[in-house]
Order: C-alpha cells, then structure tokens, then sequence
C-alpha cells in the first residue's frame, strides 16, 4: 500500500511528495531506504526488485517491509546530489526539526516514520567520480549490535569507522542514537545501475529478513565479508591536476609498487606522475571520473593481512 510520509508546498502549485509503499504487516517491521542523494540511483533497482518480490510471495513474508525509493525526489528528478532548491546535502540534516526550514521539516518526518523499526537498511551509492565495491559502512560505537546483522548482507566488505569520522547529522547515526538499528549500504557508481550488485544485496536482504524470522522463501548462501577498521585502508591521492588514466581494474589484488594509473596533462601530452600501490591488498575503490586535481581520492585499498583474517574482527 503506497502512503504519504511528507507532503509540502512548492512554487507555482507544485508539490514535494516522499512516499513508501508498505508491504506485508505484522508486529516486525524492517525498512528499505534510498535516494537520499540524487545522484545515487544503485538502490532504486534494489527496491524495485524486492518491492515484486514481495508482493508475487505474500505468503512468505511474516512482517512489515517498509520500502522508501525516493528519500529525495527532487534530487532525482533533477540529477543532482542535494536538493535543489535550497543546495543542500539532505544527509547532513538529520534528525531534523519539525519546526524547522523545509529540509530540517522533511528529515524530522523521514525519521519520525522510521523510528522504532526492527532494522532499517540504508541504501547509497557512490558518487559519480568514484566506484566501490559492495560495503557496509559502520560507526566503531554500533558495530557490536550490526557487524552480525551486516554479516547476512552478502556484502564483500564491511568497514568498521571511528566515530571521528563519522557525521552526526547522517540518517544512520540518528536512527542508531534512536535505537533503531540502521546499516549504510554503499556500491557501485553514481548516475548508475549495477544490476550484479543490486542482486548480490537482494540476496542479503532477504537472508538478513530471515534471519529476523521474517522471511521463510528461499534463501541463498551469502559470501563471507571482510570486516575492517579505519587503519587497514590505505588511500592514494593525485599530487597533481590532470588526466587519471588508470592501469588496473575495480576489485584487483594489488601489490606495493604497482603502478594503479597515471596522471597526465592532455595539452603537452606529458605524463605527470605515475602512481603507485602503497600497499598489498584490495582495490575496493577506484576513480571513475577520470578529471583530478591535487589532493583528488583515486583510491582505497584493503591491507593484504585484514583480507587474510589476521586483523581483529
């Protein structure tokens, strides 16, 4: 059933419109959300793909699935990253406030509807200048309650941060502070589909609903992920403006003293810098858009030892 969580008034008789579609019922409740940046369309397939799902086996769901696509139907609707009308990164206004300006409203209602949910998922992708690998990302203060719900994910990868970098006024924070179980989701690219990854975390929706007793259909085995923390990433960043040309792919092994790409200038045709792998490990994140400048993030990569499990879980 489609219902209302926010309606406003726009200029010139237009609206702002978030609706879910709530399938199924029962005292369990657990909550699919995306689109709160509007460059981030990996989890529309997802939602879609469940949202069927769903409803073709009504018989095997014992629970309510809440399924929210569109967090920022503006954003999408326009291919932009905040909302458009005040500029403004909707993650960065959470939880909000009723009596508030428009967006601090919108983000007060979003987590007043899903407050008191038995698991909410968070559903990102990356932007469009960068591409990750499947992921769940985890505040250091909630990872003993959701490493092990993170686990059924069938993600590759699950990043435990410290709580330094971890924004309070995100919808995950604010959900976890209100003892809402919430894990953030991030894959793939911005502006984009991967249906592999969209599948792969369908996968790990349903062996996570079933996990809760909610879900008796069929279940897949999920892969075993990679848990780390802030100090097994190291990062590589461009010395200089250019060109990234990369020279490996998304997802290799990497070794110390690879070269991952180059930086180049087009208009002399000189290479600028080479760049090199700091460490053994996983690429989990490369640069997509190939334009840097100084200080761009071309890329992450997973210490060698953690992929092996000699890290601390």
């Amino acid at each position: 059933m489609v219902q209302e969580v926010v309606r406003l008034p726009l200029a010139v008789d237009e609206e702002l419109t978030i609706r879910k579609n709530r399938v199924g019922s029962g005292p369990k409740r657990f909550c699919v959300v995306t689109g709160t940046h509007g460059d981030e369309l990996e989890g529309q397939y997802v939602v879609w793909r469940l949202n069927r799902l769903l409803q073709e086996h009504p018989d095997q769901l014992h629970g309510t699935v809440d399924l929210y696509p569109a967090m920022n139907p503006l954003g999408i609707s326009t291919m932009t990253r905040g909302i458009p009308l005040c500029d403004l990164d909707m993650n960065r206004t959470f939880p909000g406030n009723e009596d508030g300006s428009m967006s601090e409203y919108i983000a007060a209602r979003l987590v007043a509807d899903l407050q008191g949910a038995d698991a909410v998922i968070d559903i990102h992708a990356s932007n469009i200048y960068l591409r990750e690998i499947p992921q769940v990302r985890i505040n250091v203060n909630t990872a003993t309650q959701l490493v092990p719900m993170a686990q059924h994910l069938n993600m590759d990868f699950i990043w435990v941060h410290a709580a330094a970098t971890v924004l309070e006024s995100t919808l995950a924070y604010s959900l976890n502070t209100l003892n809402t179980p919430t894990l953030v989701v991030e894959m793939g690219v911005g502006n984009r589909l991967t249906r592999a990854y969209g599948d792969q975390l369908l996968d790990g929706i349903l062996s996570l609903m079933a996990s809760m007793g909610m879900w008796s259909g069929p279940v897949k085995t999920v892969r075993e992920p990679i848990v780390s923390t802030d100090h097994h990433v190291s990062f590589v960043n461009a010395p200089c403006p250019g060109i990234f040309i990369p020279a490996v792919e998304h997802t290799a092994q990497v070794h110390q003293g690879e070269k991952l790409g180059i930086v180049a200038d087009p208009l002399t045709g000189e290479v600028l810098q080479s760049l090199l792998c700091p460490a053994d490990g996983l690429l989990f994140t490369l640069r997509e858009y190939p334009v840097v400048y100084e200080g761009s993030l071309i890329a992450r990569i997973l210490d060698e030892n953690q992929e092996k499990g000699e890290a601390a879980q």
